[in-house]
């Protein structure tokens, strides 16, 4: 029998996800922000203004009602920008059944407290909902998860049980799932990545070569690995899909939003040009200046996260980061 999903978040990210669910039989409540994607997807069944040229399943059920897409579902997908998650879910919280799963697709920290999804969330619906709770990273660009062509991702879950549910709701011919414990790497890995991603693009906005794109997807590794490995997390999940996979992935695709911010800085736009001027979001943008408080507090060095903070935030000229960067003192590559 199809199961009742809702997921909530109508963008690229989500519209995939629900695409990929409905696709397979499953019966799918989407919940819409905005007025445009709920009439588009109700009326013509299509999201144009995130996923052009997708057609979308008849088992899709847009709505705008936070109620409708949670009540009574098997499994619940959170697919929106960290930044308003704690403000969407806060009035469905008290809706949520319990023993409802909940997978958060969301890459990305609290601003104000840095508190990873997993924090953030229980915080929301209480601590025996951890049991409950399932993260999904890897590297996947929603509209070719859309159009069906193959990837691999990582699904975390306190509880294994849960992990291999979701690992089988999701499956298909050309979505592969993988299950693992390590709930912080998997998170972690997904946000740090970002940050990366818009260094890789002043790099090569720059015109410094694929070396230097090399060097920074391996430094920024590192960065991405001290992090999480000082938060709980096993380094061997960096390494992995939730890693190192979305890390190459982010850092070199043409679809990547966050390199393409990167682009733009080093072509001489100003941040608040860039963010204005797209309707989706870059959670690198919003999660540097964040990073880099929790590599403060935690006393992890971060250098390429730094120096992006700088760039975005305190008006430091793309080159200059550059240099500062390529001349630290001389060290070993491990420390």
């Amino acid at each position: 029998m199809p199961s009742e999903i809702g997921v909530v978040g109508a963008g690229a990210w989500g519209t995939a996800l629900a695409k990929l669910l409905a696709d397979k039989g499953q019966e799918i409540t989407l919940w819409c922000h905005g007025d445009e994607s709920f009439r588009d997807i109700a009326e013509n069944r299509e999201n144009r203004a995130y996923l052009p040229a997708i057609a979308l399943p008849a088992t899709i059920k847009a709505t705008q009602s936070i109620r409708e897409t949670v009540l009574g579902k098997r499994l619940i997908v959170i697919a929106l920008p960290s930044h308003v998650v704690r403000e969407v879910l806060t009035d469905a919280a008290t809706t949520i059944d319990r023993r409802t799963m909940i997978l958060c697709g969301t890459k990305g920290l609290e601003e104000e407290t840095a508190k990873t999804m997993g924090a953030l969330l229980l915080d929301l619906f209480g601590s025996g909902a951890q049991a409950y709770l399932a993260f999904l990273s890897g590297p996947t660009f929603a509209v070719e998860v859309a159009r069906e062509l193959p990837a691999a991702v990582t699904v975390a879950a306190f509880d294994l049980v849960v992990a291999k549910s979701i690992q089988e709701l999701l499956s298909t011919q050309s979505f592969r799932v993988y299950t693992s414990a390590d709930v912080i790497g998997v998170q972690m890995g997904g946000v740090i990545k970002n940050v990366i991603a818009i260094a890789a693009g002043i790099s090569d906005g720059l015109s410094l070569g694929q070396n230097a794109r090399a060097a920074l997807i391996t430094r920024g590794l590192a960065e991405m690995t001290r992090l999480a490995v000082r938060m709980g997390a096993d380094p061997l999940t960096l390494a992995g899909l939730p890693g190192l996979g979305d890390l190459i992935l982010t850092c070199a695709g043409d679809l990547s939003r966050n390199r393409a911010v990167g682009l733009q800085i080093a072509r001489g736009k100003q941040l608040n040009e860039i963010t204005t001027a797209t309707r989706t979001i870059a959670e690198g943008v919003r999660n540097t200046r964040t990073v880099c408080l929790l590599a403060e507090r935690l006393q992890v060095d971060m250098p390429i996260v730094e120096q992006m903070a700088q760039v975005l935030y305190g008006g430091k000229e793309p080159a200059s980061a550059v240099r500062d960067l390529m001349l630290r003192s001389l060290k070993a590559e491990a420390g």
